[in-house]
């Protein structure tokens, strides 16, 4: 058995018009309601992409890319956080619904 160093952990930041949200209902078919941190509350997907990359359950804190055409509405779920990602989010000040 070797002795192996975990794996290298890197925390994935907002950028320019993606915010953070909190999943508050699965409505089924990788589609779900999320609160996100600027106060809307959109209907987000997973895009096919990545639906079998992480897997997203009520409560989890997500990164939310809104759409284009349906801004306030709508959005796509890039990225699923952890609870240690969650914890440092906060202490670098991003608002967490």
């Amino acid at each position: 058995m070797k002795n192996e160093e975990p794996a290298e952990h890197k925390l994935v930041l907002p950028k320019d018009n993606e915010v953070i949200g909190r999943v508050t209902k699965a409505t089924g078919a990788a589609n779900f309601m999320v609160l996100c941190s600027d106060n809307y509350e959109r209907l987000c997907t997973i895009p096919g992409r990545l639906k079998r990359v992480f897997w997203v359950k009520e409560g989890d804190i997500v990164l939310v890319k809104p759409w284009v055409v349906q801004t306030n509405e709508r959005g796509d779920i890039i990225w699923r956080y952890s609870i240690m990602d969650r914890d440092e989010l906060k202490k670098r000040g991003y608002n967490i619904p």
